[in-house]
């Protein structure tokens, strides 16, 4: 294994200084007397610190536009990212964005650092700042937290060397490492056409890339013609943290997508979960995946005032089994979608509706959009399915087997149904239930049980067998039987 530089993505409030520091990290480097124009295009770039005592003194940065796209990243299982700065201004404090900012990072589960910008100007207050933090549950250094704070001027460049050594630091406390005889596997940030093609700009994680290699992104195939660095060098191979742009696809990949070696097959489909009054589906399958503590009904709020926003919030907060990632004020745009997908949420609007992009985006992404106008009815139908959320996961601690049904068919009078097993173990005699959907059906006993034409008393995960119950309900290919200790 070798060490790899961090990958470092900035997001806040617009304003709030981003821009204007990632020219000053980008300027000191140019400085140098290297060539940077590129870095306008490519999306990232390096920077050689120069501080030692650290495993790596480089740092790539992810130039960006804000929360969105590094939430469509992270929608896309895209792991770019490995430290995330929270750029907060001075005097202005925490802001629309920077709220937005936070619960994308909380939600991407990444370690950050709050840089608390523009200290050159007299009315900069950050002890404010920080206590404005602390109503988001951010808890940083001094205020009972861990999460580091760097104050800095983007514009004079007073505490920038602190903030690349707070980044080398993390990166180094990580132990951010690679393999280079692994499966490569980097991640798509930006896509165009321009006369050499198509051009994807990329970052690597893990392995090496080469020239003549063949890869595969988003079920598509390429052959690597070329590797440009973030100088505009052409390059032989790249390595982990490098930012790299490749030609070589016929068709743009997606961006989000990874780039391997090897075909990944599209991910299954998913379970639904069909919500009163809703046709759309919910992603139930992903969201049980999560490893959480106790499952709860992820959702992103955003309503038309502030006064609407407190009565949802503080209402839904008393429902254990809810979890709120954001409540904001505004219409419902991309980037709540994308939030909404990498948490595996519901997206509710309160008298604010998403325009038709958003809505088609949302659909793309299988994401649920909920609207209402009265609140009453929004508490009830949320309430109502959260405490469904919960019936659900106590069923599965005490589910005994499951199975489905896969065929159906008459012996001496006898109707027979072929199932395979999908979890756990079923006995001759259970007491089993039928779900079509997320809707029980009704409960039936396990008269008999056959596994090629013989009996016996038990089929166990991934047989397949035949079954007799009792009494005859209305049952269809496609049902599931379910053994509730």
């Amino acid at each position: 294994m070798q060490s790899r530089s961090p990958v470092v993505a900035i997001l806040g409030h617009v304003d709030h200084g981003k821009t204007t520091l990632l020219d000053y990290i980008r300027k000191s480097r140019i400085a140098k007397g290297e060539e940077g124009g590129i870095t306008q295009k490519i999306g990232a770039y390096e920077v050689e610190t120069g501080i030692k005592g650290y495993p790596i003194n480089k740092i790539t940065f992810i130039d960006t536009p804000g929360h969105e796209a590094f939430s469509l990243l992270r929608a896309r299982g895209a792991h770019v990212a490995d430290i995330v700065i929270l750029l907060i201004d001075g005097r202005d404090s925490v802001m629309p964005q920077s709220i937005e900012s936070i619960s994308h990072i909380k939600a991407a589960k990444v370690p950050y650092i709050v840089v608390i910008n523009k200290i050159d100007l007299e009315d900069v207050d950050i002890e404010k700042v920080k206590n404005d933090l602390l109503k988001y549950e951010v808890m940083v250094e001094g205020k009972g937290g861990d999460v580091p704070v760097v104050p800095l001027s983007a514009k004079t460049g007073k505490g920038v060397s602190d903030l690349l050594e707070t980044i080398l630091f993390i990166s180094s406390d990580k132990k951010l490492e690679y393999d280079p005889l692994a499966t490569p596997q980097a991640f798509i940030i930006e896509t165009k056409k321009d006369r050499r093609g198509v051009v994807m700009s990329a970052i690597i994680k893990n392995g090496v890339l080469k020239i003549g290699d063949t890869i595969y992104a988003d079920q598509k195939k390429a052959r690597i013609r070329a590797l440009i660095n973030d100088m505009g060098k052409n390059i032989q191979s790249v390595t982990p943290s490098t930012p790299f742009e490749l030609l070589g696809f016929e068709e743009a990949p997606t961006v989000g997508s990874e780039i391997s070696s090897l075909l990944v097959a599209p991910p299954d489909a998913v379970s639904e979960v069909v919500i009163p009054g809703e046709k759309a589906v919910f992603d139930m399958a992903a969201m049980m995946a999560v490893p959480k503590e106790e499952k709860k009904l992820a959702l992103v709020i955003k309503s038309d005032s502030q006064g609407s926003l407190e009565a949802i919030h503080a209402a839904l907060v008393k429902n254990e089994h809810v979890d709120i990632l954001l409540s904001a004020v505004g219409d419902i745009h991309k980037s709540d979608i994308f939030l909404a997908k990498t948490a595996k949420a519901i997206v509710i609007g309160f008298n604010v509706k998403p325009d038709p992009e958003t809505k088609d985006l949302a659909r793309q992404e299988k994401v649920i959009i909920k609207t209402y106008g009265i609140i009453y009815e929004l508490l009830d139908e949320l309430n109502e399915v959260a405490d469904l959320l919960q019936e659900k996961e106590e069923q599965e601690k005490h589910l005994k087997g499951e199975a489905k049904i896969i065929a159906t068919f008459t012996i001496e009078g006898e109707k027979i149904f072929g199932v395979k097993l999908t979890k756990g173990k079923i006995t001759a005699g259970d007491e089993v239930q039928l779900y079509r959907g997320d809707n029980l059906i009704g409960k039936m006993r396990l008269v008999s049980l056959q596994v090629r034409a013989k009996k016996v008393q038990e089929v166990k995960k991934d047989q397949e067998s035949g079954m007799v119950f009792s009494p005859p309900l209305d049952i269809r290919v496609g049902d599931v039987v379910k053994c509730i200790l």
